[in-house]
Order: C-alpha cells, then structure tokens, then sequence
C-alpha cells in the first residue's frame, strides 16, 4: 500500500530543489502572500528546530525571535507558495528536534557554527 501511495506522490507533486539543511541550521524561507488580487514576497528568517515527515509530507519547523516573543511556523516542503530556501549557517547540533531551544534565551540560545573543511592547495 505505501508503494502505491508514494507512486501516486512522486507523479503528481512537483518536486523543488532546495539546499540541504537540518536541525540547528539557520535559514530564510522566501514565500508568497495572496492579499486579495496583489501578491508578494515575504520571508522568515530563523533556526530550524525540526525535520518531520518523508516524501511528500515533509515538513520543517522554523522559530525566530520577534522582540521578546519566539515565534514558529511550520512549512510544507511541497508548498508551492515557497520560492526559495536560503541557508545563512549550519549548526552545530547533537539532536534531530532542538525541542530544548524553546526555553533558551540570550547568549545561551546561541548554536554554534559548523566548521567547514577547505582542501589545502
């Protein structure tokens, strides 16, 4: 049955490409507002907190501070109003879901910064 069901998914979903990313990571989520006739871009700059789902129904948490107040919002990796993914940092994080960031607040709720590694000419 799941076979069938992710066959039918793969067919009739458009696939996007976007840039790896994971837990920990800090990225910008442009996407698409209707207002009555207008549209326009808006974006959501934040750390990802989690990663849920397979296929088609993947989606990913991201949670940014607006003033004092933490804010979330949960996105559809197949949202057709998402335009583009932007990876600002990748994190450096021990767990898949960073549930414990939520209660962090000040330098404690800073992420570390992956190191990435040149090859050396």
């Amino acid at each position: 049955m799941d076979d069938i069901i992710r066959f039918v998914e793969d067919q009739l979903i458009d696939k996007k490409e976007f840039p790896a990313f994971d837990a920990g990571d800090t990225i910008t989520v442009y996407y698409e507002i209707k207002e009555g006739n207008k549209t326009r871009t808006q974006f959501f700059r934040g750390v990802v907190i989690q990663r849920r789902g397979s296929g088609a129904t993947e989606t990913f948490t991201v949670r940014k501070m607006s003033g004092d107040i933490g804010v979330e919002r949960i996105f559809p990796i197949n949202m057709p109003s998402i335009q583009k993914i932007e990876v600002n940092k990748h994190g450096k994080v021990r767990r898949g879901r960073i549930f414990y960031f939520r209660k962090l607040r000040g330098k404690k709720a800073r992420i570390k910064e992956k190191m990435s590694f040149r090859k050396k000419k």
